[in-house]
């Protein structure tokens, strides 16, 4: 556990790639084998069940501690983050011991089921044994909650570097379903388990955002343009007459679309293919907003089928005849691509993800223009040559999106943020004129510098007008360009619109509140969508 706690401090201390690798391969060239697939497993995203709620540890520290629920909530406020809050406030430990991270892992799990009683127990006696930041830790297992900076590709390239072991095979190996307590960490990195399950996916192949003019790419020639579908990015795989369908968070959501069923019968086995989950009617993609009625849904109904149908336009294949066929470059992808499709009955479900034909860079941008019209988000800008690669690998394959909505709008609730943001306010809440009134429409926290932030905490901290626990209602007078993805109708929220991905694009200081967009106008972008 101590170990685990120093490794989390120097990945939360550096920004710095190189210095979180190092610490990464410094942990696991020293850790505990048993401890190491557990820290794997909880990078990657795989949390367990969480074996307390938050409302009974937040009651128990605030019992613990002695001190009144008011000023542990105006502590929480000020920390920012429940786990950290609660390691702070608890009284010294009367004897500290080093456990192994699984041990405590595994006992946690061991309180799923037991009554209230037995779990506080365990936790009064396990906060009384570690220091304030194993305490830290300790929570956050509990909670299952670590954000630390560690993408993927990261974690990935720090265990190939540990272990001497070829990157790709060990992304490969991590995807996936497999348990941190029924494997080695060397079986892990080996990937002794890869083939051993049907249903096993192959890491994803990602795109940089081109942050150039095309021009600068080449010749066209040497390039491949697709539309970039706006859904769900997912593999279907078809092995030993069994289909399973997976989404690029590593969820199985083979139950999620019936419609795509029938592939079971018609793929030969030992295929993969790479594609969007889209909706799609008479062979046209509808927009996200509808493929939002089918997502995580645990039972489909007929009207559900009737009005959002799925399909899945497919753009690769990485398995073909029972073998790897992602080293082979992407021309030669496509083809075999082309011809298996073809021979399939796809009903207009399944749907070849078409080539966009040009000549130069110009007419391409032309052609980029119209994305919207077929509720694409721009083209994707591929290599003729470049091999799947795991992860992202510059270079090889862009995505040129168009560019995002814009909505100016002006801040009236500011919250402070997590971790290093904690000191400052730095989640807003954004609204635009409806009428006389200001109606909410989007939350966001990115997009600006720190130089910005300080400058917005400041006009916050001068500029509050009420207090309603963590959160500040101020004068609306900062006005924010807010970009979003698209925009759609919802019953949750009050103006009767969602917006996708909302950001700041730019803080407006050459406009007033009086200036700001109507929810009218809105709407009115609503139905040009439509």
């Amino acid at each position: 556990m101590k170990r685990f706690t120093e490794l989390i401090q120097q990945l939360e201390t550096s920004n710095k790639t190189n210095d979180k690798i190092a610490a990464l391969v410094s942990y696991f060239s020293m850790a505990d084998e048993k401890d190491k697939p557990y820290v794997i497993a909880m990078f990657t995203g795989k949390r367990p069940r969480r074996p307390v709620t938050t409302a009974l540890i937040k009651e128990w520290a605030i019992e613990l501690s002695g001190i009144p629920a008011w000023l542990f909530a105006e502590s929480y406020h000020s920390v920012g983050d429940l786990s950290e809050t609660i390691a702070l406030v608890l009284p010294p430990a009367k004897q500290t011991r080093d456990r192994k991270l699984h041990e405590w892992i595994t006992d946690l799990a061991l309180l799923n089921g037991q009554e209230d009683a037995v779990k506080k127990e365990f936790i009064l006696h396990a906060w009384d044994s570690l220091d304030t930041q194993e305490r830290f830790i300790f929570n956050k297992l509990i909670s299952g909650n670590f954000r630390i900076g560690v993408s993927n590709k990261m974690l990935v390239n720090a265990i190939a570097k540990q272990s001497d072991t070829d990157s790709n095979k060990i992304m490969h190996s991590i995807m996936g379903k497999w348990a941190p307590g029924e494997i080695t960490y060397k079986e892990l990195v080996e990937g002794v388990h890869v083939n051993t399950d049907n249903s096993w996916p192959y890491p994803f192949c990602l795109a940089h955002a081109l942050d150039t003019e095309p021009e600068m790419l080449g010749e066209t020639t040497a390039w491949q343009a697709e539309w970039k579908w706006d859904g769900i990015r997912g593999q279907v795989v078809k092995r030993n007459g069994e289909l399973f369908i997976w989404s690029r968070g590593e969820e199985l959501v083979t139950d999620q679309f019936p419609e795509l069923h029938f592939l079971k019968d018609e793929l030969p086995d030992g295929t993969v293919l790479d594609g969007e989950i889209l909706s799609v009617k008479d062979g046209n993609v509808q927009s996200f907003s509808i493929l939002q009625q089918r997502l995580n849904r645990k039972v489909i109904h007929k009207s559900q089928l009737k009005d959002a149908p799925v399909g899945f336009f497919c753009y690769d294949i990485l398995e073909f005849q029972g073998e790897d066929i992602r080293t082979e470059p992407l021309s030669q992808r496509r083809e075999i691509l082309v011809n298996m499709l073809s021979a399939l009955i796809t009903r207009n479900i399944v749907i070849l993800s078409p080539v966009v034909s040009f000549d130069t860079w110009a007419e391409l941008a032309e052609i980029r223009k119209g994305s919207r019209e077929n509720n694409s988000e721009g083209l994707m800008l591929k290599k003729r040559d470049s091999l799947y690669h795991s992860g992202r690998k510059r270079g090889d394959w862009w995505k040129w999106k168009i560019n995002p909505y814009t909505v100016d709008t002006v801040m009236i609730y500011a919250q402070k943020g997590s971790g290093r943001r904690a000191n400052h306010f730095t989640d807003y809440t954004f609204a635009v004129r409806d009428g006389e009134q200001l109606i909410t429409i989007a939350k966001a926290y990115s997009g600006l510098t720190d130089k910005e932030i300080k400058e917005v905490d400041t006009f916050v901290k001068k500029n509050a007008i009420e207090k309603f626990g963590p959160v500040r209602t101020v004068k609306p007078e900062l006005v924010f360009e807010i970009a979003f993805e698209g925009i759609a109708e919802s019953k949750r929220h009050k103006a009767g619109l969602a917006l996708r991905f909302p950001r700041i694009a730019r803080w407006r200081k050459d406009k007033i509140a009086a200036e700001i967009n109507t929810l009218d106008d809105l709407r009115q972008l609503l139905a040009s969508t439509l």
